[in-house]
């Protein structure tokens, strides 16, 4: 408590949000354990001995209460109104998503007659783009989004009630529309935002340049082809094309550069302050993503030290900017970006300068930005690993080597894709400059493509319980003290901690491996019935042009959640409506 103070506080926040998640405490209970939080640092006032010694556990009592209070307030819940299936709405776009093959997709808020609630709108994908600028009145057909039949799949419903969404909207018919006259500061930057996605579309670079620069730059993968997100994510470089604490730092680099040459060196304070102004502006600018709002806490706390000339803590600051956002929004905890971001950050922090060590010694100003780059990677990458494992379920070791070749060049790529998009918001068009940018952003996904292409090292379908995830944390922990000193206990502590997650791994999968089970896949309109059998599974499908899209949802995520290791698929006949096996009939309607 004495060392790191705030990392442990904001872990007992996070604690009493983990417990009021998953044990869904009601009224009664949680006001009882708030007023006795909040009783704790009034006792801390007194100086008697035995409350002073147990002041640490009363700031933790105190932290894990505001947790669980916070969570409970935040939970969200459900609009309590009745309405057709099919009505009239209105509605006011509020965040443009990723476009599906059929359809663009909005959040936005939506009004039938005096009621008003958040909503998914979806249109079809030939309409004109929607804006900020205007309401929207239309047709549609309004549904709320399901719970999945299994544990297995995503719930894509809990998903959406974390961001307060219930309902989606179809839209179908034409879509009338009326400027606005009450646009809010944070609607008019959104609008200037698309206005600049829009030049961009209109540029003469080609369709895959411009989407990586709107992804790249200003946070918008919306339209990215799907063939360009695979290669990504298959070379293990989709952190490259997201908005990142790597593009913050660059971008707030690049600025305290060029003043700090345009400056005297006295006026170094005032260039901090005006380069951490512009970072939450061009924050403010391409949305608060989790990964982004971290990144300008952190670097605005690390540099608050630096300004009243204290040791910086890059845990203080990892605490202090997990708190900042958990205050406001305690669902954000839950969001895999907001936590693979701050295990990142953390996984830096304990094996980059361990792992450096081993690097090259980095004797000149190109040697040290190159190989700390890749140190800084590989800690991260290492950090990751088991919620990537976990939530996605795949990993490529082609990740590695994109990694080192493609990481120390991010900075420059970053630095080119600022400039041209700022370029383009103020309409100025140099041909030659775009041509550059165009050469270079194609021999890159070139590149990248060529990395994904390596199947034999791409491996899917990986399994990983959330207790193999926690034992492969305790797998890093002890990883840091064999790098720095390799002797017979630092080994002996990391080897027992890998023995233990891989007995449970085993145990995992000779659990799995035990079980039988026969079940029946609701799909759209039709079915998948499937029947386990040890670690081998029979899948027979009612629609073989669904196919590619039942391996996605439905058969890939069943495979790692039953640790299988063969699959067998095939096809019903059309039209079916039970399947007889084992004397037993299951109805596929």
């Amino acid at each position: 408590m004495n060392r790191q103070p705030l990392l442990i506080l904001v872990c007992c926040f996070i604690l009493g949000i983990l417990f009021q998640e998953y044990f869904d405490f009601k009224g009664v209970f949680i006001f009882t354990v708030t007023v006795f939080s909040l009783l704790i640092p009034v006792f801390t006032f007194f100086k008697s001995f035995l409350i002073s010694k147990f002041n640490p556990v009363g700031l933790g009592i105190f932290f894990f209460g505001l947790g669980l209070f916070l969570h409970y307030i935040n939970f969200p819940k459900a609009p309590e109104f009745s309405f057709k299936a099919n009505e009239t709405v209105v509605f006011k776009i509020s965040k443009k998503l990723n476009s599906t093959e059929k359809n663009k997709k909005y959040e936005a808020t939506v009004q039938i007659g005096k009621e008003t609630f958040n909503s998914i709108v979806l249109i079809p994908k030939e309409s004109k783009e929607l804006n900020f600028k205007h309401y929207y009145k239309a047709k549609a057909y309004i549904s709320q989004p399901r719970s999945p039949q299994y544990n297995f799949q995503f719930d894509y419903s809990k998903y959406l009630q974390r961001k307060n969404i219930f309902y989606q909207c179809y839209i179908y018919g034409e879509v009338d529309s009326a400027t606005r006259d009450d646009l809010s500061v944070g609607e008019k930057i959104h609008q200037k935002r698309l206005e600049v996605l829009t030049k961009i579309s209109q540029s003469e670079m080609s369709p895959k340049s411009e989407e990586f620069l709107k992804g790249i730059i200003l946070a918008d993968r919306t339209e990215i082809d799907a063939e360009t997100l695979q290669d990504f994510n298959r070379s293990g470089l989709v952190h490259f094309l997201a908005i990142s604490g790597t593009h913050v730092v660059v971008i707030f680099g690049m600025l305290y550069f060029i003043l700090m040459k345009i400056l005297p060196l006295i006026f170094r304070k005032y260039v901090i302050i005006l380069s951490l102004a512009f970072i939450w502006i061009f924050a403010l600018f391409i949305g608060f993503g989790s990964s982004v709002l971290r990144s300008c806490v952190m670097l605005t706390v690390y540099f608050i030290y630096v300004l009243l000339e204290r040791k910086p803590d890059i845990l203080h600051s990892l605490a202090l900017s997990a708190f900042f956002i958990l205050l406001i929004d305690t669902q954000q905890f839950f969001d895999v970006g907001f936590q693979l971001s701050f295990v990142a950050v953390l996984g830096i922090f304990w094996l980059n300068q361990p792992i450096l060590k081993y690097l090259p010694e980095q004797d000149n100003y190109l040697k040290k930005i190159v190989f700390n780059t890749v140190s800084i990677s590989i800690s991260a990458q290492l950090a990751t690993l088991p919620l990537v494992l976990c939530y996605f379920h795949q990993f490529s070791f082609i990740s590695i080597v994109a990694n080192f070749f493609i990481v120390p060049f991010s900075e420059i790529i970053i630095i080119f894709s600022f400039l041209m998009t700022g370029l383009m918001a103020f309409g100025l068009s140099f041909e030659i400059i775009s041509s550059v940018y165009d050469f270079v952003i194609d021999i890159l996904l070139t590149i990248i493509h060529w990395l994904a292409d390596f199947d034999s090292l791409f491996f899917e379908n990986i399994s990983m319980d959330w207790l193999e995830v926690g034992l492969s944390f305790v797998v890093l922990y002890f990883l840091r003290f064999l790098i720095v000193k390799f002797t017979f206990r630092n080994v002996a502590n990391f080897s027992l901690a890998f023995l233990m997650f891989f007995i449970f791994r085993i145990f995992f999968n000779i659990y799995e491996n035990e079980r039988e089970e026969i079940l029946v896949h609701q799909y759209k309109k039709g079915a998948v019935f499937s029947v386990k059998k040890g670690n081998l599974a029979f899948f027979w499908i009612e629609n073989k042009h669904d196919e590619r899209e039942i391996q996605r949802y439905i058969i890939n995520p069943y495979r790692a959640s039953r640790r299988l290791r063969k699959i067998e698929i095939e096809n019903l006949p059309p039209n079916s409506h039970q399947v007889v096996f084992n004397s037993k009939i299951y109805n596929l309607k």
